[in-house]
């Protein structure tokens, strides 16, 4: 079967799909998540169990949402899913898979005792200092790549445009 183009002008040409901005954005992030979990797997600060784990593809980025939102004090769900623009449900299960794996756990909020935060477990917290580390060895791997004053430049702008300025 062979795709005849439309006959609009318009949408003759795709190729700015393959291209766009927003397409770029989402294949550095996937390209540098994978880098970090990748560098975790090896670093001896993070905990064997989840080393293993993600060694094996069985951690996915998915539990960077928690190693990235996730507070040092701790947070409700729904403040925790809100942060990651996750569902509160979708949070709760991602918060359930990290909790069997012992990187958090749910404790009574301070503040409401009908509440629950979610916080590091010990495990959890070095988990966060081997994710610490591997982003500042992915972030100068990616300074490498591009140059310090075209990852200055990147960095500037990202923060500019993630601010809505």
């Amino acid at each position: 079967m062979t795709w005849k183009t439309p006959s609009n002008p318009r949408v003759r040409d795709d190729g700015w799909r393959l291209t766009h901005l927003g397409r770029l954005m989402g294949h550095a992030l996937r390209r540098f998540d994978e880098r970090v979990l990748e560098r975790m797997t090896h670093d001896p600060q993070a905990p064997l169990a989840l080393s293993h784990l993600a060694a094996r593809g069985q951690v996915g980025a998915a539990i960077v949402h928690i190693t990235r939102h996730l507070p040092l004090q701790g947070a409700r769900l729904t403040a925790l899913a809100h942060s990651a623009g996750m569902s509160k449900q979708a949070m709760g299960d991602l918060v359930d898979q990290c909790e069997a794996w012992g990187l958090v756990r749910r404790e009574p909020d301070p503040l409401d005792a009908r509440a629950k935060r979610i916080v590091f477990t010990p495990a959890g917290l070095d988990w966060l200092e081997a994710f610490r580390l591997a982003v500042a060895q992915t972030e100068a791997e990616f300074r490498d790549a591009v140059g310090e004053q075209v990852a200055t430049v990147v960095a500037l702008g990202l923060e500019a445009y993630a601010q809505g300025n």
